[in-house]
């Protein structure tokens, strides 16, 4: 039983490991560069800060919200008898758009879409 124990803690130990590096990666440190990280405008880094942390519920809230219609366009489709354009002008929308909030959404420099353009010409009540 001791041995399954410590194979457990060994692998959790290596997830934590991997998720740091990983974060790590992703963050871009870079030890070697540490006189480099000091010219860094702080402003840019709280954008990039505050942008990440509200990637999270908003990438939730639009991934739920393109799921939702993922399956009403199915119900179109099928409601519909396989038209694939009032599938697609619930599809389209739904699934189109930003997914992050990137830095420029933040400042203005960038609009945040969170419906994504209408279909073909079939009008979008959101859009």
């Amino acid at each position: 039983m001791t041995g399954n124990r410590q194979a457990i803690r060994r692998s959790g130990k290596m997830i934590v490991i991997a998720a740091v590096l990983s974060l790590g990666m992703a963050v871009g440190v870079n030890p070697a560069g540490a006189e480099e990280s000091a010219s860094v405008d702080s402003k840019a880094v709280g954008l990039q800060a505050a942008s990440w942390l509200l990637t999270v519920p908003y990438g939730a809230v639009k991934s739920a919200y393109a799921i939702g219609g993922g399956m009403v366009g199915g119900l179109a489709w099928v409601v519909t008898g396989g038209n694939l354009e009032p599938a697609k002008g619930v599809w389209v929308p739904s699934m189109t758009g930003d997914y992050i909030v990137q830095p420029e959404n933040l400042t203005g420099e960038k609009r945040l879409q969170f419906v994504g353009p209408a279909a073909g010409g079939v009008s979008c009540l959101w859009c």
